[in-house]
């Protein structure tokens, strides 16, 4: 048994889970569960290890009002005591199997992944581990305790910083009453009873809005077995309806008074769902914006041009709905306004004059060179199969990516990000420096 533990952290160590099937290799195989649980599959033998991923539709946005934070603490405290075992006891069994148990929640969904070894005793040992803590969480009020009141000195912790306040305020501000702007505070989860944690797992960890994925040494019968023992006891009911996509904010810059050296700058909105039908021409025009570091043209106009910062950034996070289009910069509050004007002038000339052909090419060849590096390992082969499931796109999507990639144009991008990016929508927080709160107009480039 030790030799076999010593084995699976010797892999771990030294890097060869990173051996796994390329991209073109990964053959998604689904079905439903008797449960109800959709099923998701990927043989693998490379290497004597399976890994399961669990995933719920009982994320954040879920929470109730006035209790943000419900989903996080439920899905933080799983393995803080299930069935007959405390938490102790359970980091002692993952220890003896030489497993893992990880996961996390964000807006959309909680996940509860597992990596074991694929050998029947320790693979079987490990799964009716993870089953307890899906099944039979006690959320034991000791626990509890501890737990809510580390999550309260985190908030009160962060409420002091530059990047959490300016984050939670672009949140708040992009999303208004949406529940993807219903972020935890001090006060919502001071409300947090176990209670409270009970419900939810009981009303949003059920069978039927379950999606388990598996990657790994074990053959299609071993894997229907595998999820049906996960997800048989769960409660029973129908999943939560879709979200509403949220409604478009009006243009603003909110300023946050704060004693510190650097200003903290974001900017975006509402844009991209993980189905949407300009994903690719939105995923190719942001690494030319600046989502490409270096070759960017935040980071070339900010940065290179000018030395307003170290880098300037622009993202684009898909979720069930509208998720957010954000850019992010650092620099000197004496110079926020200046940096800000770039800014608005760099996202103003894209949209007016779409990219060049070269940063169309250059975008397409790093996008598509780099995304076999995306799944050169079981974990990372997981990662995206359970998101596939979750979001309930095609099975061949990992397929189809780098095949869309290459055939997004100029007028492709120019068209998506004037349709999906309006400057009419856009909010920008501005954390530091000693101005007063509030709500200005935004600022332009010098000529």
């Amino acid at each position: 048994m030790k030799r076999l533990v010593s084995q699976f952290l010797w892999f771990v160590a030294s890097g060869f889970l990173a051996a796994g099937p390329s991209w073109a290799a990964v053959d998604i195989q689904s079905w439903t569960a008797p449960s109800g649980a959709r099923v998701f599959f990927v043989e693998s033998h490379a290497l004597p290890m399976v890994d399961v991923q669990v995933d719920f539709a009982a994320g954040g946005a879920l929470d109730p009002a006035d209790k943000a934070g419900v989903a996080a603490l439920t899905r933080a405290l799983l393995d803080g005591g299930a069935g007959a075992l405390d938490e102790a006891a359970i980091s002692d069994r993952l220890a003896d199997l030489g497993a893992r148990v990880g996961g996390g929640a964000d807006d959309d969904r909680a996940s509860v992944s597992l990596r074991t070894l694929s050998s029947a005793a320790q693979r079987d040992a490990a799964v009716d581990l993870l089953r307890t803590l899906l099944t039979e969480p006690t959320f034991p009020v000791a626990v509890v305790d501890r737990e809510r009141a580390r999550t309260l000195a985190g908030l009160k912790e962060a409420e002091t910083r530059p990047d959490s306040i300016a984050a939670r305020r672009f949140s708040a501000a992009i999303y208004g009453s949406h529940p993807y702007g219903n972020d935890p505070t001090q006060e919502s989860v001071a409300r947090i009873t176990r209670e409270d944690l009970v419900a939810f797992h009981q009303g949003h960890y059920r069978a039927p809005g379950a999606s388990v994925t598996l990657v790994g040494d074990i053959d299609r019968g071993e894997a229907a077995r595998i999820a049906q023992v996960l997800t048989a006891g769960l409660p029973t009911g129908e999943p939560p309806p879709p979200l509403a996509a949220p409604e478009l904010p009006a243009e603003s810059v909110i300023r946050v008074a704060h004693p510190s050296a650097q200003a903290h700058i974001l900017a975006g909105m509402p844009v991209l769902a993980r189905d949407d039908p300009d994903y690719f021409p939105l995923l190719v025009g942001n690494y030319v914006l600046g989502g490409g570091g270096f070759v960017s043209r935040l980071t070339h106009e900010v940065r290179e041009r000018r030395g307003l910062a170290y880098s300037a950034y622009s993202y684009l996070h898909p979720a069930q709905v509208a998720g957010p289009f954000q850019i992010g910069l650092q620099t000197k509050a004496s110079q926020a306004d200046l940096a800000l004007g770039v800014v608005n002038e760099t996202v103003r000339g894209f949209l007016d004059k779409g990219p060049t052909a070269a940063e169309v090419a250059a975008a397409k060849s790093n996008i598509v060179n780099g995304f076999g590096l995306r799944l050169d390992s079981n974990r990372k082969i997981l990662d995206y199969v359970a998101m596939i499931g979750f979001y309930r796109l095609p099975l061949d999507w990992l397929e189809v990516y780098p095949k869309a990639v290459p055939k997004v144009t100029g007028a492709d991008i120019q068209d998506a990000f004037r349709r999906r990016i309006d400057p009419r929508h856009m909010v920008t927080v501005v954390v530091g420096g000693t101005e007063a709160q509030g709500d200005t107009p935004a600022p332009s480039a010098p000529k």
